[in-house]
C-alpha cells in the first residue's frame, strides 16, 4: 500500500506518492497564475488551486504505475492563511483566494491595535494583528462582494484555509473541516481552549456559522469521490506547511527547531504542552495535534527567503536560474559590506512592520551581480538570526547548544546554509530528504491509518545529509549582525 502526499503550495501544487516507509515512489508538480491585482495584493484563482492539485494528484498516481485502490491513505499540507469563501451549495468561490502574503486589510489592524485590541487577540490566538493572517482577509471579502455578510450570517457560505477548501473539493461537497494547526493561523481560534473563539469572531465580523469543524492533524477527514482516483480513498492527515515540515523534520521533542526555507522563512520551535507567550513579537502556535493534545511551538515568519532568489532572476535579471548563486557568492568582493533588507511585502518576525519595502545599502561603483547574489543570500542568514535570538529569549529552557533543521528548496544552496551557521553559531543539519513538508503530511496520514510508526519510532528514522559547522569568529558575527540591524532599523524609519 502507499500514502499520497498533497503539497498545495504558494506558487505550485505538488502531489507525492509515498510507501508505507514514507520513501519517495512517484511524483508531479504544476505551477499557476499569481495574481497582484493591486501593489502590496497577492491572489489565486482557487480553480486553478483545484485543478492543479487534482491533475498533479492523477499524474503521481500514474507516474507510481498504481491505481487509486492501491492508496490506503492521503495526507494534505497547505499554504497556510490564504482565504477562500465558497457558496455551500454550489461549491462555487465568491472570489479570488486572498493570499497570505496579501498586505491589503493593513490599515484595518493598525486600527484595531491602535484601538488596544492587540493584547486580547494575542492571549487568545497566539498572534499578533497582521494582515498576514486569515481573518481581516474573510471580513474583507464578506464587506466587498455584494450581499456576501447577510449570506453568511445566514450559514450559507463557507469559511475556509486552503486545506478545507481542498477537502471539500475532494469529498464532492460532504465534508466542511480543518485542522488545528491550520485553525491556529486564522487569528479566529483560541488555541488554548480548542474552540473557535466567539469573541475573536466578534472582534473581526466574521460569522461563526461560516467557519469549518475543527480536529486532530491525524484523523478522519473524509473519503474522497470515487470518480477522482478510481477510489473512495480517506484522508487521514492534515496540517498546515510549516507545521508538516516540523513533522517531516522529527521535531516532536521540546527545544528541537527547524526552519523551512521556500518563498519565505517560516522557523518553529517546539515548546511542548506548554504555549509560550512571546515578549519579542512572535507567534505562539499549535506544532500539531494528535489524540486531542496539542503540541505547541513559537514561531517566527519571514515573508522572503527563496523569493530574494527568485527576484535576482525575474526582476533583476542577474541570474538565470538559483544554482548561479553559488559561483556568484564566491566571486563577490570580500570588501564590499552590501546589505541588502528584502522587505518587499513588508517586514515579518521580530519587527512586523507591514508597510516596510526592501533596500539595498552599501552600494559603490564596483558593486556588480557577485555582490547582489551574496548580500541577498545573506539576508536569508541574517533574518534566521533575528529569530533565533527572539526565540531563545523567549523561551530560555530551550537549549542553548542545539541545532537548526533545515529544509525546503534553498536548504540546498551550500553558501546561504554555511552563512545561516556562521550567524546563530551553532550547527545547521539539512536532512536527506529536505521535502519534509510532503513527507510530514504523509506521515500524520500513515500514523492515522496505522500503516506508520509513532512519534518516537519516526524520530529514529530521520536522516543527515549535510551538517554545516559554524567557521565566522565570533567577533565578526556580532559585527556583521549588527550592520544588518542598523540597516533594518533605516528601512523601518521610512516605512
Amino acid at each position: 500500500m502507499t500514502i499520497l502526499a498533497i503539497d498545495q503550495g504558494t506558487t505550485s501544487s505538488r502531489a507525492i506518492v509515498f510507501g508505507t516507509d514514507l520513501r519517495v515512489r512517484a511524483s508531479s508538480q504544476a505551477e499557476f497564475a499569481q495574481g497582484f491585482p493591486r501593489s502590496g495584493w497577492v491572489e489565486h484563482d482557487p480553480a486553478d488551486i483545484w485543478a492543479s492539485t487534482a491533475a498533479t494528484a492523477r499524474a503521481a498516481i500514474e507516474n507510481a504505475r498504481i491505481s487509486g485502490r492501491d492508496i490506503a491513505a492521503i495526507g494534505i499540507t497547505n499554504q497556510r492563511e490564504t482565504t477562500v469563501i465558497w457558496d455551500r451549495r454550489t461549491g462555487k468561490p465568491i472570489h479570488n483566494a486572498i493570499v497570505w502574503q496579501d498586505r491589503r486589510t493593513a490599515e484595518t489592524c493598525a486600527a484595531l491595535k491602535a484601538a488596544g485590541h492587540e493584547p486580547a487577540v494575542s492571549a487568545a490566538t497566539g498572534l499578533l494583528l497582521d494582515p498576514y493572517f486569515s481573518a481581516t482577509k474573510a471580513a474583507w471579502i464578506l464587506d466587498q462582494v455584494e450581499g456576501a455578510r447577510t449570506r453568511a450570517e445566514a450559514g450559507e457560505l463557507a469559511f475556509g484555509t486552503i486545506d478545507s477548501f481542498l477537502i471539500w473539493n475532494l469529498t464532492g461537497g460532504q465534508v466542511h473541516v480543518t485542522d488545528a494547526t491550520n485553525a491556529s493561523r486564522t487569528m479566529l481560534y483560541d488555541i488554548h481552549q480548542g474552540v473557535w473563539s466567539q469573541a475573536m469572531c466578534d472582534l473581526f465580523h466574521v460569522p461563526m456559522a461560516m467557519l469549518p469543524e475543527v480536529r486532530d492533524s491525524a484523523t478522519g477527514f473524509g473519503n474522497t469521490r470515487t470518480d477522482l482516483f478510481g477510489a473512495a480513498i480517506p484522508i487521514c492527515g492534515v496540517a498546515g506547511d510549516q507545521q508538516a515540515a516540523a513533522v517531516g523534520q522529527a521535531c516532536f521533542l521540546p527545544g528541537m527547531m527547524k526552519s523551512t526555507y521556500g518563498t519565505g522563512c517560516f522557523a518553529l520551535l517546539n515548546t511542548g504542552g506548554t504555549p509560550v507567550a512571546s515578549r519579542n513579537r512572535l507567534l505562539t502556535t499549535i506544532a500539531y495535534q494528535l489524540d486531542g493534545k496539542p503540541t505547541y511551538a513559537l514561531e517566527g515568519s519571514i515573508f522572503v527567503a527563496g523569493a530574494v532568489v527568485q527576484w535576482l532572476r525575474d526582476g533583476l535579471g542577474v541570474i538565470h536560474n538559483a544554482a548561479e548563486t553559488g559561483p556568484l557568492w564566491d566571486r563577490a568582493d570580500p570588501g564590499q559590506q552590501v546589505i541588502m533588507v528584502p522587505a518587499f511585502t513588508g517586514l515579518g518576525a521580530p519587527y512586523w512592520v507591514p508597510e516596510a519595502r526592501g533596500a539595498v545599502f552599501g552600494l559603490t561603483r564596483a558593486t556588480g551581480p557577485a555582490e547582489m547574489a551574496r548580500a541577498a543570500l545573506e539576508s536569508v542568514g541574517h533574518q534566521t538570526r533575528d529569530l533565533w535570538d527572539a526565540m531563545r529569549a523567549d523561551w530560555p529552557e530551550a537549549d542553548s547548544s542545539a541545532v537548526l533543521r533545515v529544509d525546503g528548496g534553498l536548504s540546498a544552496n551550500e553558501p546561504a546554509m554555511q552563512f545561516v551557521a556562521d550567524m546563530l553559531g551553532v550547527p545547521v543539519d539539512r536532512p536527506a530528504d529536505v521535502e519534509t513538508t510532503a513527507r510530514g503530511a504523509a506521515w500524520l496520514a500513515g500514523y492515522h491509518a496505522g500503516l506508520c510508526p509513532g512519534p518516537d519510532e519516526q524520530a529514529v528514522v530521520w536522516q543527515l545529509d549535510r551538517r554545516f559547522e559554524p567557521s565566522m569568529p565570533q567577533d565578526e558575527r556580532e559585527a556583521r549582525h549588527l550592520r544588518w540591524r542598523r540597516a533594518v532599523d533605516a528601512v523601518i524609519a521610512v516605512a
